[in-house]
C-alpha cells in the first residue's frame, strides 16, 4: 500500500516545472521571454503531452533551460524527461527539423523592405543614366550632314569695319598732314614711333598727305587696313573716311618737277 502511494506521489518532469514555476509567482509567458521557447511548447512540456512536442533532443533542450529558469537541476530535469519519453513516445518515422524563433536573430521586416527598395532605385538610376548616353549618340548618327557651305560667313562680314575711329601709327619717323577736302588744315606735324594720331570724328572730308606712307600703318575701329601707297612715293588727297579706307584709298600722283617733296 506504501509503494503504490509513493508512486503516485512522484511528479512528472512537467509537473515539477510547472509547480516550481508558481511557486516563485512566474508566468509562462515571462518563461518564453527569457529562454526564447515557444509557450506552446512550455505548455506541453508541463501537461507532458509528447505528441506536440518536437523530436525528443529539442525537447529534453527545452525541458534543461525551462528548469534553469525556476531553479531546478538541469541534468536531472533531462535524465527524467527522457526516461519519460522513451517510455510513451511513438518514434519519429521521418526527420524533424526545428529551430527556435529568436526574434534578436531575425532581421526586421522594415529593414528587408528598405534593402528592397534601395536596390529598385539604384536600378532606375542606372537605367536612366544609360538611356541619356544613349540619347545623344543616336542623334548625332540620325543626324543630317551639315554642308560647310553653310556655315561659311558672308564675304562682307570679312572685310574691315566701315566705321570707327581712324587712327594712324607711327612706323617709322614720319611727316604727315590732314586737312579738310575744302582747304582747312586739320593737322600738320610729324610722328616718332611708338606714336599715334587719331583723326578727329568731327571732320568732314578730311585726306592726308605723306612723303612716306609705308611709314604709317591705319586702322578703321582697330581693323589694319592695306598700305595707302607704295613705299617709296609720296601720297597726297588719301581720303581718310573710314568707308573710303575699308574700300582701299587711292593716292594722288607724285607732284611735277619743282614742286616742293613733301618731307
Amino acid at each position: 500500500m506504501d509503494d503504490i502511494e509513493e508512486t503516485a506521489a512522484v511528479e512528472t518532469v512537467g509537473e515539477r516545472l510547472r509547480n516550481a514555476r508558481e511557486a516563485q509567482g512566474i508566468t509562462l509567458e515571462a518563461v518564453a521571454a527569457q529562454t526564447r521557447i515557444p509557450t506552446r511548447h512550455l505548455a506541453s512540456l508541463e501537461t507532458s503531452d509528447w505528441a506536440s512536442l518536437p523530436a525528443p533532443t529539442y525537447s529534453v533542450g527545452f525541458a534543461k533551460n525551462y528548469a534553469a529558469i525556476v531553479g531546478l537541476d538541469r541534468a536531472e530535469i533531462a535524465d527524467q524527461l527522457r526516461s519519460e519519453m522513451g517510455g510513451t513516445r511513438v518514434p519519429y518515422t521521418q526527420a524533424e527539423v526545428f529551430q527556435p524563433a529568436d526574434p534578436k536573430r531575425s532581421m526586421p521586416k522594415w529593414l528587408i523592405i528598405s534593402a528592397i527598395v534601395a536596390v529598385l532605385v539604384v536600378i532606375a538610376v542606372l537605367s536612366l543614366l544609360r538611356n541619356r548616353e544613349l540619347d545623344p549618340a543616336a542623334a548625332e548618327a540620325g543626324a543630317p550632314a551639315t554642308s560647310t557651305a553653310s556655315v561659311t560667313p558672308p564675304a562682307a562680314t570679312l572685310t574691315p569695319a566701315a566705321s570707327g575711329t581712324v587712327t594712324l601709327t607711327a612706323l617709322q619717323p614720319v611727316w604727315f598732314e590732314v586737312r579738310e577736302k575744302d582747304g582747312a588744315v586739320i593737322h600738320m606735324g610729324q610722328l616718332t614711333p611708338p606714336e599715334t594720331y587719331d583723326v578727329p570724328a568731327t571732320a568732314t572730308a578730311p585726306v592726308m598727305k605723306t612723303g612716306r606712307p609705308e611709314a604709317l600703318r591705319i586702322t578703321v575701329g582697330g581693323k589694319e587696313i592695306p598700305a595707302i601707297g607704295p613705299s617709296g612715293r609720296s601720297a597726297s588727297n588719301v581720303s581718310l573716311l573710314p568707308a573710303d579706307l575699308v574700300r582701299g584709298p587711292t593716292a594722288s600722283p607724285a607732284p611735277a618737277p619743282g614742286t616742293p617733296a613733301a618731307q
